[in-house]
């Protein structure tokens, strides 16, 4: 009788010690960082957490230098998260089932490339195709499906190493790229790209993150005010590669000079460049010209008042309204993210710039450092 009244008092001091116990620490976003941990090859995964003194808290995973939330007020005060994305590093992974760029520090080349045809230092070479024949953010196994070395220097400030060997997707030279992340007191997410090679090739950085601002990614972004200070914009064929022509905005729904909704035209234009692809895929040739002071880009929420600014370094920006969404990733929360529910700011050298020399160049030569720069600034506005 003891034996089974000891037995009896062990199992409950058990389930006390077990109710007792903390339960797993979570983000400001809901995210678990536990879901975050596994083993690439031999480098292992996290999540990273940075907080500024407002509030304002970006989560990020150094599986692919991903943006998995952005936390930010809405004009009533309530946190929203701002972004598409997954709640656990395995979707990511798995690019097979899940495939997405959301939230990538995306390299060696950001956009498309011609057929993945590409000639450096006289050398013409064959990248990989991934996407209607073309070699898309630097191919299939793009640095959006790397780890990345990560060091978390204070609360407000990530850095993350990518070291790509000579011959990585065919990219010519040993890359070391270094893309380094500050969540700003003014709630601005800053990001500075450099890289260096010891051999001529090219390169073109970008953060692929889906912005819904109205932190309901169950609706669409038609609603949302956008603005972008470009005169002149890239057009695409049929499967969305550059022409090699710059055309005028001006009298098309490529006009983004006088803010307005993405739905005014995305769903109703017969303008071929938008109709073609339900929606806005193009780059557009910046009027700042590498003025980081100025605003390239603005995007609005009219039902939560958030408000996103995009200042650069860069000539172009890659305006996307989400049209290859088709439900297939589900998301944080188990959201199916549909067509048309996030948009990215991607800022860039313009898309397949290495095969049209009369474009900026992307050249990386040994002893010189690639810089790029983008700050996403987030404010409110009644």
């Amino acid at each position: 009788m003891k034996a089974i009244f000891k037995t009896m008092m062990l199992a409950v001091a058990a389930v006390a010690m077990h109710a007792c116990a903390p339960a797993p620490e979570t983000t400001l976003s809901g995210l678990d960082p536990e879901r975050f941990v596994a083993q690439v090859g031999d480098k292992t995964t996290a999540l990273y957490t940075l907080v500024n003194p407002s509030g304002m808290e970006v989560c990020v995973t150094n599986f692919g230098g991903r943006i998995v939330s952005v936390m930010v007020p809405d004009r009533n005060g309530e946190m929203k998260d701002v972004v598409l994305g997954f709640d656990n590093v395995f979707n990511y992974i798995d690019k097979e089932n899940t495939p997405s760029d959301f939230g990538a520090s995306v390299g060696r080349y950001a956009n498309r490339l011609n057929k993945g045809v590409v000639t450096i230092a006289g050398e013409t070479i064959q990248l990989p195709v991934n996407n209607f024949g073309h070699c898309l953010h630097g191919g299939p196994e793009g640095w959006q499906y790397q780890v990345y070395d990560a060091e978390q220097k204070n609360d407000s400030t990530l850095v993350l190493t990518m070291h790509s060997p000579d011959g990585d997707q065919c990219f010519p030279g040993n890359v070391t790229a270094v893309v380094t992340m500050v969540l700003t007191s003014d709630n601005s997410i800053d990001i500075t790209y450099g890289a260096e090679t010891d051999k001529t090739t090219i390169i073109n950085m970008t953060q692929h993150a889906y912005f819904n601002l109205s932190g309901n990614p169950e609706q669409t972004i038609d609603d949302h005010v956008v603005y972008i200070d470009a005169d002149t914009y890239t057009p695409v064929d049929d499967s969305y590669m550059t022409t090699g022509e710059i055309l005028d905005v001006t009298g098309t729904p490529m006009d983004f000079r006088e803010p307005h909704a993405i739905g005014r035209d995305r769903a109703t234009t017969d303008y071929y460049q938008v109709k073609m692809g339900g929606g806005f895929d193009h780059n557009w040739c910046l009027n700042a010209k590498g003025d980081e002071t100025k605003v390239v880009a603005k995007v609005v929420c009219p039902s939560t008042g958030i408000c996103v600014e995009v200042y650069t370094n860069e000539p172009g920006i890659q305006f996307y309204t989400g049209n290859f969404l088709d439900g297939t990733c589900v998301g944080k929360k188990g959201i199916a993210y549909e067509r048309n529910v996030g948009l990215c700011l991607e800022t860039q050298n313009f898309p397949d710039a290495p095969n049209k020399p009369e474009w900026p160049s992307a050249v990386l030569e040994p002893g010189q450092k690639y810089y790029s720069h983008c700050v996403y600034r987030f404010s409110v506005v009644e």
